[in-house]
């Protein structure tokens, strides 16, 4: 690697540093006035929202750093081309594939950082932030991760898997122990409903009951569970599939398909995280093509604009795809990676074109 390529990379690199701070500095106001509705209830203040920000702040850079790269290699560029260095480089003979290599260089950092934040920052510290948000706000309950969530209502013990929608979640164990902390029932419901007056709707309810005699078992069907524990106070405390690292994905996906049981999203989400990870590559030299083009005299502005539209493009397509998938039922793996491919197919086609 030559010094020549080392400037191009530190002039990408600084570009996306600078517009990723930027990005989060705006999240971090979007996060915080999204808490103001939570500040005051139980012991939740504005020092603890503000603490709930700063701890999401690695998962919130993980999602947009693909749409930081792209903007940061418009600016990085650009200003190589305004400046007439990028002109002096193509008149050395210098030739696009060399420029690209050196994009694909500062990708694959960006890559490398990208993982860092997804797999081993950015979740942990969300669930951190959750489980903090959950004490503050209910004071008089308590929960540990690891398999959902586990959460300790006097007498009852109840583990949750997922939240699918508002009131309703998934598969719900109810651990059921005696005063001398003995237990007397073990039950476990495929699905979980909040209901009204603290109580929970449990479907497809089947329960072994312990005594000293004999065990006795109950068949599936409905049980209404009496329980101080709300739907807000669970919901804080499940994971959602796009905030699970890669491994926790794959056996989560395993246990899955061994029990029958629809693994949709959480196989998208798995593809969805390494085809977002990929995309950075295509990020990066999708600004080479423009900044030979159309936008080589272009101001900073104009170049952030266009990155602006592309990423925002981008990311709204992934998430109507991500609702798409949930819905109606759609192959997951595909539509994952079709936001991807798409950028991919643009990418590489105007780089073909600036050759």
């Amino acid at each position: 690697m030559t010094i020549l390529d080392r400037y191009v990379i530190r002039s990408i690199l600084g570009a996306v540093a600078l517009v990723l701070a930027v990005l989060l500095v705006l999240g971090s106001l979007l996060l915080f006035i999204g808490e103001q509705s939570d500040i005051g209830i139980g012991h939740y203040f504005a020092l603890d929202a503000l603490w709930f920000v700063l701890l999401s702040l690695p998962q919130y850079a993980w999602e947009v750093l693909p749409i930081a790269a792209l903007i940061g290699s418009l600016i990085g560029l650009g200003a190589l081309a305004r400046g007439s260095e990028l002109t002096v480089m193509r008149a050395t003979g210098i030739s696009v594939a060399r420029l690209a290599g050196a994009g694909l260089a500062a990708a694959l950092i960006l890559i490398a950082f990208e993982v860092a934040l997804g797999e081993f920052l950015g979740p942990p510290l969300q669930q951190i932030a959750k489980q903090n948000k959950a004490f503050s706000k209910f004071t008089d309950m308590s929960f540990s991760g690891g398999g959902g969530a586990w959460v300790r209502d006097g007498n009852l013990i109840l583990n949750v898997t997922r939240q699918s929608v508002g009131r309703h979640f998934g598969a719900m164990q109810v651990f059921e122990l005696s005063n001398d902390h003995r237990l007397l029932a073990i039950g476990h419901a495929a699905r979980a409903t909040a209901g009204s007056k603290r109580t929970w709707l449990l479907s497809d309810y089947a329960e072994s009951r312990f005594t000293p005699q004999q065990v006795l078992a109950r068949p599936g069907g409905e049980r209404t569970l009496q329980s101080t524990v709300s739907a807000a106070f669970l919901g804080l405390a499940v994971e959602e599939p796009n905030e699970l690292q890669i491994s926790a994905l794959w056996r989560l996906i395993g246990y899955f398909k061994a029990n029958s049981l629809d693994a949709g999203p959480y196989v998208f989400a798995f593809w969805s995280r390494i085809a977002r990870t990929v995309a950075i590559i295509f990020a990066v030299l999708l600004g080479i093509p423009f900044v030979l083009g159309s936008l080589r005299s272009a101001g900073a502005g104009a170049r952030t604009l266009v990155g602006l539209m592309i990423g925002v493009g981008f990311f709204l397509l992934q998430r109507l795809i991500e609702s798409g998938t949930i819905v109606f039922q759609l192959n997951p793996v595909v539509l994952a990676w079709l936001p991807t491919t798409l950028l991919t197919i643009v990418s590489v086609g105007l780089l073909v074109r600036a050759r």
